[in-house]
Formats: structure tokens, C-alpha cells, sequence
């Protein structure tokens, strides 16, 4: 069973958590302000710890306008969208952010709310406390379109549902062969909302999937989506904001 650790994130602001063995990423590469990274010791899997700019009502419930995906669009409500549906339209709107107009994104499990165990906020009025929707969706990209940095490492995702009480969580099966156009990955997803400072914080657990269709080891990837779906369960058990002033 994996081991993870809880880590301190942007200066102890924040804690949350990685897969025992993972290596900072600013050991290696220079990271952007907004971001942490953690890099597999053995695998091309990754971790990637956001603070974003908050997606409002009107961009998120636009951008579900444009994808108009059968698996979201219906649960919306439009302009009478509640909190679920925001929050949900919201994710989707950050995915779609990661892609290139080529890249196809597969929802394998929409994002849901989860309840999550440590944050809340002492400050939080009405509508205003945290909240937080997890998923899985796979990206396929052509290989040409390939990007550097972090930027590579969050395209083409595979959406599951994390259940956030430890139960059982769905599965994603590997392609039967590697399809030598395109590159897939999956990503584990939490987006956790903190209307109170205008803020989206972002956990995208990556696994790429090429490393494994080459090797046809379809047992292999499949212990690497279970890792990636332990670490987004970990990080909804032990996620907390020790510093508020990290937003201003």
C-alpha cells in the first residue's frame, strides 16, 4: 500500500501531502510563484499544487455553454446553477484551460463535491466556506503539440471520482496498444474554492500513460492510478490553510 506524507506547502502556508520518495521539484527546474511540484523517483508521474485566480459564476457556467457536455450541462440550472453546479462548472473550466483547440478531453467520472476533513474557513460568512469537487478525466494529445515544464506534465487528463470517505473509487482501464499519433495521461483532480479570497486552489496528480503501453504493463499503470487516486484521498483528509495572508 502506497505510503504518503503530509508536506508544507508555499512556506508552511499551506499543508498537504505527497507520495513518500517524491522529489521537490524546485530541486530540478525553476516552478512558477503560483505553483508546487513533486516528480516520481520512478515514474514520469507527477504532482502539481496550484493557487488560482477564482472562476466566477458567469465564466464557469459560459465555458460549460461552449463544451455543452452531456455528462455536466444537465445539472447546471443555468443562471439558478447552486453551489454543486458551480463548483462543478468551475472545474471544467479549469481543465479546459490546460488544452490546446486539438486536444480531447474524456470525463471518465465528472466532478464531485467532496467533504473535506481539516479546512475550513474562521472567517466565512453564508455562502462563503470552502469547498472543495474531485475527478478524473484523460486528455489525448498529438504528439507534436507536446509543451515544456509544468505546462506539459497538466495536459490531456482522465477524470475518476475520489471517494472521499475511503471507499472504493473507479478505475481506468489501459489502452490494448499505444496509439503512435497521440499521447494520453490521466489526472486525478481537487479543486478546492475559497470564495472569501477570490481564490481556486488546484491538485492535479498526472500519470502518463506511454511509459506503460510501452512496456505493456497494464498491472503497472493500473498501481500508479491507484497511487494517484490514495494521494487526492490524502490530500481531501489532511488539505489546511495555516496562513490566510498567502491570498492577500
Amino acid at each position: 500500500m502506497a505510503q504518503f506524507e503530509e508536506k508544507a506547502l508555499f512556506g508552511g502556508a499551506i499543508t498537504g501531502a505527497a507520495p513518500q520518495g517524491w522529489i521537490d521539484g524546485s530541486t530540478v527546474r525553476e516552478i512558477p510563484d503560483h505553483q508546487e511540484l513533486f516528480l516520481s523517483s520512478t515514474t514520469l508521474s507527477n504532482l502539481i499544487f496550484e493557487v488560482n485566480e477564482y472562476v466566477t459564476k458567469q465564466q464557469a457556467l459560459s465555458t460549460l455553454s461552449a463544451v455543452a457536455s452531456p455528462d455536466l450541462a444537465p445539472r447546471t440550472g443555468g443562471i439558478h446553477a447552486d453551489a454543486d453546479a458551480e463548483g462543478i462548472a468551475a472545474a471544467t473550466y479549469h481543465l479546459r484551460d490546460l488544452c490546446d483547440e486539438e486536444d480531447a478531453i474524456d470525463v471518465i467520472n465528472a466532478p464531485r463535491r467532496v467533504q473535506l476533513k481539516k479546512l475550513t474557513s474562521p472567517a466565512a460568512k453564508d455562502n462563503h466556506h470552502p469547498s472543495a469537487f474531485s475527478g478524473l478525466v484523460k486528455f489525448t494529445t498529438p504528439r507534436k503539440q507536446r509543451r515544456g515544464s509544468a505546462q506539459l506534465q497538466r495536459q490531456n487528463v482522465s477524470f475518476i471520482s475520489v471517494d472521499a470517505s475511503g471507499g472504493s473509487s473507479s478505475s481506468i482501464s489501459p489502452s490494448a496498444a499505444t496509439d503512435s499519433n497521440n499521447s494520453t495521461q490521466s489526472c486525478h483532480f481537487l479543486l478546492v474554492r475559497l470564495p472569501e479570497k477570490e481564490t481556486d486552489l488546484l491538485v492535479f496528480v498526472n500519470v502518463p500513460h506511454d511509459e506503460f503501453d510501452l512496456q505493456g504493463d497494464p498491472r503497472a499503470l493500473a498501481k500508479e492510478e491507484d497511487l494517484a487516486c490514495g494521494l487526492i484521498q490524502k490530500f481531501v483528509e489532511v488539505l489546511d490553510i495555516k496562513d490566510w495572508s498567502l491570498f492577500g
